[in-house]
This record gives C-alpha cells, sequence and structure tokens, in this order.
C-alpha cells in the first residue's frame, strides 16, 4: 500500500504481477488506486487503471478516488480518473459537489 501512497508505480507493478489484488482495500477500505489519487501520482493512478483498477470503488467513509483527487487538487490525476471511466457523482460527497465547493467545475468537464 506505501508504494501506491508513494507512486513507487514499477515495484506496484511487481507487486500486482506477483498476484497482489489491484482492488485490495487497507484498514479504511481505501484501495490502492485510492491512495496513489489521493497523493497526487498519475502514472501509478494509469497502471492500476490498466490492470483493472475500479475507479469508482468507495473508501469505508464513502469517498471515491476522483473526489480525492479533486479535492487535493491533483489536476492530472483527475483526468486520468475521468478518461479511466470514474463517475463524477460516485461516493458523498461526490466529486462534481467538491469541484464545485472549491470552484473547480471545469476539472470535470
Amino acid at each position: 500500500m506505501d508504494c501506491a501512497r508513494q507512486g513507487e508505480t514499477d515495484l506496484l507493478a511487481r507487486y500486482l504481477d506477483g498476484g497482489f489484488p489491484v482492488d485490495h482495500p487497507d484498514a479504511d477500505g481505501n484501495t490502492v488506486l485510492m491512495l496513489a489519487a489521493y497523493h497526487g501520482h498519475a502514472g501509478t493512478v494509469g497502471l492500476l487503471l490498466d490492470r483493472g483498477a475500479d475507479p469508482d470503488r468507495l473508501n469505508a467513509r464513502g469517498q471515491s478516488p476522483l473526489a480525492g483527487a479533486v479535492f487535493k487538487g491533483e489536476d492530472d490525476v483527475v483526468r486520468r480518473l475521468i478518461a479511466g471511466g470514474a463517475d463524477p457523482d460516485a461516493g458523498a460527497p461526490t466529486a462534481r459537489a467538491t469541484a464545485e465547493m472549491f470552484g473547480r467545475s471545469d476539472l470535470l468537464g
């Protein structure tokens, strides 16, 4: 999980190649995609989406990776998640509501 949080894409790829589940959650329900998105690692997000990560899987608080990326102002990650099929209306608060709250509705098109 730390490799996603730290953007160690190559190391994470090796774990995935070894059978680590792409949507494995931590104790708070955060998947590796959520952690990579929240910490602004667009390359890692791209790898995970390419490997089949669910872009709309919510954590235990009902938050989506997209809403987390919008909240943190991670524009490149937001674009990757949208391109990967993330739903701006998933979760609570939604990514759309978060973007509106921060005056960043432009992020979601």
